[in-house]
């Protein structure tokens, strides 16, 4: 099997109308299709990060809420690469996004932060 990269990320999210704001006004991603799905009562948004890479974006009346304590499987983070954490961190907070102060990932040694959404700043060596 030869991989190519990643197609999409399905996110289920708890408001519909914020998380399209977020992911399209402030994110910037534009939209491929919004779909509404009556039997289901439900959305579904798809989302164009890159040429190669989708968010699918869904609302279902009433989702359960995520275990915070003790972690479950599945998905834990989203985490997007930036160009410039700081410029990154200055635009969120311009949005009303809370982030929190930049830190060095003990392992990678990349600068990150926390929010909504992680961000990462290239490897030294890309």
């Amino acid at each position: 099997m030869k991989t190519t990269g990643i197609h999409h990320i399905a996110i289920i999210c708890s408001d519909y109308e914020q998380s399209k704001k977020f992911y399209v006004e402030i994110l910037c991603f534009a939209i491929i299709q919004e779909t509404f799905r009556a039997t289901r009562n439900s959305y579904k948004l798809d989302l164009r990060i890159n040429e190669n890479t989708q968010i699918e974006l869904f609302s279902f009346p009433n989702p359960p809420q995520r275990v915070g304590n003790p972690e479950a499987c599945g998905l834990r983070h989203l985490a997007f690469a930036v160009e410039d954490i700081e410029e990154t961190v200055a635009y969120l907070k311009s949005h009303n996004v809370d982030v929190e102060n930049i830190r060095i990932d003990d392992s990678t040694t990349r600068n990150f932060t926390v929010s909504p959404l992680s961000t990462s700043s290239p490897s030294p060596s890309e």
